[in-house]
């Protein structure tokens, strides 16, 4: 049996959704070491390149912090092309040996795409204009598929109550949220 290279990741929840042009990224700020929690007010979503995008990181804090400096000099070398930046970097990521062994997934954003950006050198868009990762990751994507079909809800409101039904199933997900907009 061949075994996966690519570790699963068991650490936190992002979630990201575009709705009437507007985007929202939110994650729980739960940081665990094994079974044991060892922060409960991690910042895992920021705004940058002049508050024009959103990223947001699960995985291995130090990893996800290396590859979240990578993918603002493809940004800066791409003049803001989220979807250009995105696909060089996860070229790098794919071909480079050093960052090949990085444990950690990138959501990014802007008002108009959403991407995942995977270590295996993928950069998936959602035909739904929702992202998620992290080990509670597809129990809030369920959630905001729902709360997206079936209600009324801004996309800030979406992330929010998606993030609060992901901390009460995933034990690696806690209810200390940070939101970010555009």
């Amino acid at each position: 049996m061949k075994k996966n290279i690519y570790p699963e990741i068991h650490s936190t929840t992002v979630i990201g959704i575009i709705r009437d042009g507007k985007a929202a990224m939110g994650s729980d700020g739960q940081v665990s070491f094994g079974n044991t929690i060892m922060k409960h007010s991690t910042r895992k979503v920021r705004k940058i390149h002049e508050d024009k995008i959103l990223v947001g990181f699960a995985g291995a804090t130090a990893d996800a912090f290396t590859l979240l400096q990578r993918f603002e000099e493809k940004l800066e070398q791409q003049r803001g092309n989220l979807f250009r930046a995105s696909v060089e970097l996860a070229k790098d990521w794919r071909t480079d040996r050093y960052l090949r062994r990085l444990e950690a997934m990138l959501t990014v954003m802007n008002n108009e795409n959403a991407l995942i950006i995977s270590g295996t050198g993928d950069v998936i868009e959602p035909e739904d204009n929702i992202i998620a990762i992290g080990s509670g990751g597809m129990y809030a994507l369920s959630a905001a598929r729902a709360l997206l079909d079936h209600s009324d809800l801004s996309s800030k409101e979406i992330v929010e109550e998606s993030l609060k039904i992901a901390s009460k199933i995933c034990i690696y997900t806690n209810n200390n949220l940070n939101i970010e907009e555009l």
